[in-house]
């Protein structure tokens, strides 16, 4: 099956020698995490792949293309990208700030999107459960709600790649459920879904492929029972998995 996104830093990523390379893709209907301790390079690798810092040798494609050939337009309509800090500096509304993600169809407020738009914002606002906040400013909303609020800009573009940043981040348990079923079910429907994740069990529940990130390589790139198994998870995390869930240390 043909890449929906790949990246293929074959000698660097963003300024910092990486070993053996650091290739992945992401296909149309998988759900792909990509995870790794604490400075593996995890967000930058992501960031690098929607065209957001430089790669010193390799390439990043979106649908077949290099990212860095593509116009903003082109690459909002390829790809949407969640960052992990989702913090405002303006009271702009829910809606409005979900309305941004048609910015590649329609740059306008919601009360100016065409109907076909609206009807796009309104669906993304209700499957991040984030409908009724669609009228109260970002700026007075909770972490949480928030998150909520940029998980349902990024679904209303409706682009094949949907790139998220630890999308779990500052949400209550129910929510992070609801967030990563969410993801799910965008896979399911055919988008290419990669997202950067610290949870190991949220990774190996919810993805059809964990990436594992670790000193500059990937040290795995399998199904979620290959990748996270008990030897890549003491050497690269420094844990072993308990039988009734969750993970101690080696």
């Amino acid at each position: 099956m043909r890449a929906a996104a790949l990246i293929d830093a074959s000698g660097g990523l963003a300024g910092r020698p990486v070993r053996d390379g650091v290739s992945f893709s992401g296909a149309p209907g998988e759900f792909v995490a990509l995870t790794g301790p604490n400075g593996a390079g995890k967000s930058t690798a992501i960031r690098a792949l929607m065209g957001l810092v430089p790669l010193s040798a390799g390439e990043a494609m979106l649908g077949g293309d290099p990212v860095h050939s593509l116009s903003p337009s082109q690459r909002g309509r390829r790809a949407a990208w969640l960052a992990q800090d989702r913090s405002s500096a303006w009271a702009v509304r829910v809606k409005d700030l979900a309305a941004l993600g048609r910015f590649a169809w329609s740059g306008a407020p919601y009360e100016r999107l065409a109907e076909a738009d609206r009807t796009i914002v309104d669906d993304a606002l209700a499957r991040a459960g984030a409908a009724a906040l669609a009228d109260r400013p970002l700026d007075a909303l909770s972490g949480g709600e928030q998150a909520r609020a940029h998980l349902a800009r990024a679904l209303a573009a409706r682009a094949p790649v949907l790139a998220v940043d630890e999308p779990a981040a500052a949400l209550e348990l129910r929510h992070q459920h609801e967030a990563m079923a969410v993801l799910r079910a965008e896979a399911d429907l055919g988008g290419a879904v990669i997202a950067a994740l610290h949870d190991l069990d949220a990774a190996a529940r919810w993805a059809d492929r964990v990436i594992v990130l670790d000193q500059g390589r990937v040290a795995a790139d399998a199904a979620p029972a290959a990748a996270l198994n008990t030897e890549l998870l003491a050497a690269v995390f420094g844990v072993r998995r308990r039988p009734q869930g969750g993970f101690d240390p080696v």
